[in-house]
């Protein structure tokens, strides 16, 4: 066993939560934390929903979940309450000055439809499960090595390219796995989505498990059968498909299909079947390489699907007509709802970051403007939307201050910027990411001309090799890295050597149809370079493109010498770096 195990064996992980009151009654420091249990601790405390804050001793971050990124308004105002209230970094490490963009007391929603919140002190830990309680919240299993928030669609329930809505599933599947202590100790983190929605919004494809719409034909007796002639008695039922191994960080891997069809009635025990499976055989002993994806491979899919099925206590039959039509990244604009006359508005939340004080303020936007339903949802893009809202209502939402700051109608650069938590908090980022990706999604809206029919250009920027931001499947995706150059104006020695923050440059990422992981098509790019890099690459693609060609469709249909060709045209030292050896080993983001 690795190290980590052991120190799951040596207390299981979901006890640390009431250690965690007594840390706070105590009022402990992080070393007399460590002091009474050990290192091991820092990597339990995960289970309730805690990180170490980076280079802030006694400070954490703490992960709400969100089961399918949906909260009422309720929950939402207590949200943003809580991190006005307890998000706020202390005057020695800068106050509400901690952040030139940000300010303090500001939360970070993620790709996996959770919240973040940063410079919480562990003596407030207990009052905000209390209050989070009360509404029916919880960060039980936000992090560690478990079943943790479950993906679906932002839009369930709402939209017309939706099967079926898929979140009472995710709620089933949700409450199941939170606290129970038979699959909360599995080989690493477990990553499920479930949606009913057509557009596979809940990203199957790089997901541990990926529920997705199909339907199949039944007898009349509730079995599912293989037949196509309606004649004979039998009727269509609607359930999942579902893909298995998805991944990204080091060793990424596009999820295959399993040959099973699940009722919604059997996703709890067949996600069940698959913890089950990989908590037996998955690998607990290089922690490199023991996450669900690389068990998929070693055993490949067919062999995979019949140890589940062995473990699976319904007979689950084969599959049946996919659903699943396209990818459909974001749901920024306004948006028709299915019932007449409602609509939902995606709002732009740039790198995902906005105040608790903003946050509080769309709740209650939601609550003023839409019917009884309303809803705040959040997405996989780091944005959020606002359900429920009558058409005669929809202006005056705009007019709200937040809504003007979030615009639904962004620049193509702005709507698809994500960015992770970076070196800012996490243990494990090498660059900065927040702040820059904001500043240069701004600035790239400003300083490039797309085409018209470009209503998105998805830039992911990941502070380490861990992807949390999802680097891989954008069109423009970047990896941290430290980068040596040889630049008096950046000379940091004598010799004239300077060590500045930069990235691996990727190209022609997709979800979809046409799915594809970039290309790293440049490696140790100083990060002043990187706008002008861009802007040669925009100029060319603007020039060359086929007519409705996506940005990432022509990065593949172009060579990547010719691509590397075109950034070093660039009035910059696009190709001057050389990567440096770091400390990043990981992510304490998702």
């Amino acid at each position: 066993m690795n190290t980590v195990e052991q120190w799951k064996q040596e207390k299981h992980p979901l006890d640390v939560i009431e250690d965690v009151t007594e840390y706070a009654e105590g009022g402990l420091s992080f070393s007399e934390i460590e002091d009474r249990a050990g290192d091991g601790e820092w990597e339990r405390l995960k289970w309730a929903g805690l990180y170490a804050h980076g280079e802030h001793d006694d400070f954490f971050m703490k992960r709400t979940k969100v089961p399918g990124g949906y909260l009422t308004p309720e929950q939402a105002e207590v949200i943003g309450q809580v991190a006005d209230e307890y998000a706020t970094a202390p005057a020695e490490h800068g106050g509400d000055e901690q952040n030139e963009i940000w300010g303090d007391a500001y939360l970070d929603i993620t790709t996996r439809q959770d919240i973040q919140m940063h410079w919480i002190a562990v003596e407030e830990v207990p009052e905000i499960w209390a209050t989070y309680d009360e509404v029916g919240l919880t960060t039980v299993q936000g992090c560690g090595d478990s079943a943790r928030n479950v993906l679906g669609c932002p839009a369930a329930g709402l939209d017309e390219h939706e099967c079926f809505d898929a979140q009472p599933v995710i709620d089933a599947v949700n409450e199941f796995f939170t606290e129970n202590r038979e699959y909360a100790n599995l080989p690493r983190k477990f990553k499920m989505t479930i949606t009913g929605c057509a557009h596979d919004c809940g990203q199957s494809q790089i997901n541990d498990v990926g529920l997705t719409p199909a339907r199949k034909e039944v007898d009349v007796s509730g079995e599912a059968g293989g037949s196509s002639d309606s004649s004979d008695g039998g009727t269509d039922i609607y359930g999942f498909h579902c893909k298995v191994g998805g991944g990204l960080s080091d060793g990424p891997r596009m999820a295959t299909q399993m040959d099973v069809f699940v009722p919604p009635e059997d996703a709890v025990e067949f996600c069940r079947a698959i913890a089950q499976t990989f908590k037996e055989l998955g690998d607990r002993n290089n922690r490199g390489v023991c996450r669900m994806r690389y068990l998929v491979e070693q055993l490949g899919t067919e062999e995979f699907e019949a140890a589940v099925r062995r473990r699976c206590s319904v007979d689950l039959p084969k599959s049946g007509t996919d659903l699943t039509e396209g990818y459909t990244g974001d749901h920024v604009g306004v948006h028709d709802q299915k019932t007449e006359g409602l609509k939902y508005v995606g709002f732009n939340v740039i790198a995902g970051r906005m105040s608790g004080e903003e946050f509080v303020e769309a709740a209650r936007a939601a609550k003023k403007y839409g019917t009884d339903e309303a809803s705040i949802r959040l997405a996989t893009d780091q944005n959020f939307l606002i359900t429920h809202i009558p058409a005669e209502n929809v202006g005056d939402l705009m007019a709200e201050p937040f809504a003007r700051k979030y615009s639904p109608d962004p620049g193509p650069f702005s709507r698809g910027a994500v960015g992770c938590t970076g070196s800012e908090f996490c243990n494990y980022g090498i660059i900065e990411t927040k702040n820059r990706v904001y500043k240069w999604a701004k600035a790239l809206d400003r300083r490039i001309e797309t085409p018209d029919d470009l209503d998105v250009v998805r830039m992911h920027m990941s502070g380490c090799s861990a992807s949390c931001a999802q680097p891989q499947i954008a069109d423009i995706g970047f990896r941290g890295e430290t980068v040596k150059v040889d630049d008096p104006e950046d000379s940091t020695n004598f010799e004239g050597d300077a060590i500045v923050e930069g990235m691996d440059f990727g190209l022609g990422g997709a979800l979809g149809t046409d799915n594809e992981f970039l290309d790293w098509v440049e490696t140790a790019v100083p990060a002043r370079a990187v706008i002008p890099a861009l802007e040669e690459l925009f100029a060319a693609y603007t020039e060359e493109r086929n007519e409705g060609e996506r940005f990432y469709a022509w990065c593949r249909r172009v060579e990547n010498d010719r691509l590397r060709s075109i950034m070093q045209g660039a009035d910059a030292p696009v190709a001057a770096g050389v990567a440096q050896e770091t400390g990043g080993r990981g992510s304490s983001d998702d």
